[in-house]
């Protein structure tokens, strides 16, 4: 039987790697399941598990939280006694978080053949310890599984060998179609006093733009403009918060606790437009062709411009209010890109089960 340790640690990893362990398991794979902790409170991890309907982990960490180095330490240290006494045949890690990478490379040195899912992604922003954990996560990885053709492309041209490359789809989409219908049957709206198309949505976390006060400020007043036209709620990233409370909220932008999985999925899905700093936001707007506006320099999700309903605004201001006055005046028509069609964690688990029988270049000695 084919043995794959699937790891998961923030809330992005949780929403991707189910698709993959259902898919896995319908075939046989043994898997089982790490949580590293990296988020580790109930609004960032417990909720999605219990909505997600994902098993209870086998194995959990419990890292917490820290600077990167103490983060990404602890989780190589905590994993690699996991790895040692299980020996898998693979170890899959998903997207571009500390857990990816730490992950990765425990098992990349312990043996055991990797897989990334969410491959071949670029922001080429070098600030962004996203774009480090991802790019190094690619080099130290077996099989690709890359979620656009534009990932492929990427992928191609840093020299990755076509049959490390598989372009499976985007699994975030597995999981949103999967559970689209139960959110949509929840009272989260009503309960927010929100009328479908009659609000917008935002969200902020990533450190460049909360936690520098003036461009947070910057950013504030920007979403105070837009909120003119078309009143805002901002699910709070635990991230956010403080920095919110110092800087002061203007008038039409509602704060309101983190959402779960399936109550933000409603949220999104019923908003007018959705601001954001989220790359998986930027996916699940596309998927259910919701406009978004992008709140960052640059983005490792171009598909979602080029063939979704995303738009780059970068942080200044006064862009940030053109583009998103003309979205909410004249909104895109809803674009999805090919694979995004809910089977990526199908795919994922047929190269796994395909590729399995072959030797690990890893350990040229087993039998």
């Amino acid at each position: 039987m084919i043995n794959v340790l699937c790891v998961a640690g923030a809330r992005p990893n949780f929403v991707k790697i189910k698709p993959v362990i259902d898919a896995l398991e319908k075939i046989g794979v043994a898997v089982t399941l790490v949580h590293t902790g990296q988020h580790y409170d109930a609004s960032m991890s417990d909720i999605f598990f219990d909505e997600l309907g994902i098993k209870p982990p086998d194995v959990s960490l419990n890292v917490g939280s820290g600077s990167h180095a103490e983060q990404t330490a602890r989780i190589m240290v905590g994993f690699e006694p996991v790895v040692e006494k299980m020996r898998p045949d693979w170890i899959l890690v998903a997207g571009d978080v500390n857990s990816t990478l730490a992950c990765g490379l425990v098992g990349a040195k312990a043996g055991c053949r990797v897989g990334h899912i969410e491959a071949g992604l670029r922001s080429r922003d070098w600030t962004m310890p996203e774009e480090v954990n991802r790019v190094v996560t690619d080099r130290i990885s077996d099989l690709l599984f890359a979620p656009s053709e534009d990932a492929v492309v990427n992928l191609r041209n840093e020299g990755y060998r076509p049959d490390q490359i598989v372009l499976a789809g985007n699994v975030m989409v597995d999981s949103l179609f999967s559970n689209v219908d139960r959110a949509l049957k929840r009272p989260t709206l009503s309960n927010l006093g929100l009328a479908p198309k009659q609000y917008g949505v935002v969200t902020l976390h990533r450190p460049a733009n909360v936690d520098d006060e003036g461009m947070l400020v910057g950013l504030l007043r920007a979403l105070g403009e837009v909120a003119v036209e078309c009143p805002l709620v901002f699910p709070v990233h635990p991230r956010a918060a403080s920095h919110l409370e110092a800087v002061g909220i203007p008038a039409g932008v509602r704060l309101i606790p983190p959402a779960g999985y399936l109550d933000f999925i409603a949220l999104q899905q019923g908003a007018r437009i959705v601001l954001t700093d989220s790359g998986g936001v930027q996916e699940e707007t596309t998927a259910m062709g919701v406009p978004c506006v992008t709140l960052r320099d640059n983005t490792e999700r171009p598909i979602t411009i080029t063939e979704g309903t995303n738009h780059l605004a970068g942080r200044d201001p006064v862009n940030i209010i053109d583009i998103a006055h003309r979205v909410l005046i004249h909104p895109p028509e809803p674009r999805r890109p090919a694979l995004w069609d809910g089977h990526a964690g199908t795919r994922i688990a047929a190269a796994i089960e395909a590729r399995s029988g072959e030797t690990n270049p890893r350990r040229p000695t087993d039998l």
